[in-house]
This record gives C-alpha cells, sequence and structure tokens, in this order.
C-alpha cells in the first residue's frame, strides 16, 4: 500500500512538472528588443496564461510540420508501371520551360508518382502561376501542400 502511495505521488510530482514547463515559454519573450537603448520606453502587456500557452502550441506545431501550410501546382500524378519514367520526363520537360520555379518530385503509397512545383503562401498567388503553367501543361491543379518556408532575406 505504501509504495503505491508513493508511485502516485511521485506521478503527480511529475505531472506538475510537465505542465509547468509549458508556461516558460512565455509570449512577452517574443516581443523583447535585442538592443536595449536607455531612452527607450517599457511596453507592459496583460493577459490569460491561456494566451501564452496557445501561442507556445502553435510554434511547437509549426515546427513539427518542417515547412508551413501553403499552395503548389500539381503537373503529374499517376500510378501505372511507367509512372516513374513518365513523371522524370514531367519534370525535365517543366525545368526546361521554367527554370526559375522550384519542382518536387513525390512518391505517395499505394504507388503514385507526384510532380508538384512552387512554393505559394496564398491561394491567389498560386492561380497566378497556375494559369502561366497550364499553357505548358493543361491538366495542372492547384492543390493545398506543405511549403518551405520563404526567403526573407531575398527581395
Amino acid at each position: 500500500m505504501l509504495k503505491n502511495t508513493l508511485l502516485i505521488l511521485i506521478f503527480i510530482i511529475i505531472s506538475f512538472d510537465v505542465s509547468f514547463a509549458q508556461s516558460n515559454s512565455l509570449t512577452a519573450t517574443l516581443l523583447e528588443r535585442q538592443d536595449k537603448n536607455s531612452q527607450m520606453g517599457e511596453l507592459s502587456i496583460y493577459h490569460s496564461p491561456a494566451i501564452d500557452s496557445l501561442i507556445y502550441r502553435y510554434i511547437l506545431y509549426n515546427e513539427r510540420l518542417n515547412g508551413m501550410e501553403g499552395f503548389r501546382i500539381q503537373i503529374y500524378n499517376s500510378s501505372d508501371k511507367s509512372a516513374r519514367e513518365e513523371s522524370g520526363k514531367v519534370r525535365q520537360k517543366f525545368m526546361t520551360e521554367f527554370p526559375d520555379i522550384i519542382s518536387y518530385a513525390t512518391f505517395a503509397k499505394p504507388g503514385y508518382y507526384k510532380i508538384r512545383v512552387g512554393d505559394y503562401r496564398t491561394r491567389i498567388e498560386g492561380t497566378k502561376y497556375l494559369l502561366m503553367i497550364r499553357k505548358v501543361f493543361p491538366e495542372a491543379i492547384l492543390v493545398p501542400d506543405i511549403i518551405n518556408f520563404p526567403d526573407l532575406n531575398k527581395k
């Protein structure tokens, strides 16, 4: 009986420790400036601790995605016996026609080879390129996908 009580007590202490560990990442630390100046004012933000928890969960969710939600243009999708070779030819043709747009070759079970191109954050941005690509690949469609983070240093 004493052994069971001790195990329950240890479990409760560990669970409290884990639940409070998530609140270490405060939203106030997201807004801190690195270059502190003596002439700068001070900003105080008062909010519910639940907001910190939600923002922290959102950050963790995006880190696990290895990218962000967005759109790509799918120019090829097939599961035929010759789909692997055909997808390579389609990708090569795309790369010669549109050298500035990145293409991605993927394989999805149970045997689909797909060629998707571009990294578009919004449907409107993707539609602009879709109309241009459809002139060469008439069966191209805009699909939601996990895209790479945009390069913020590029102008």
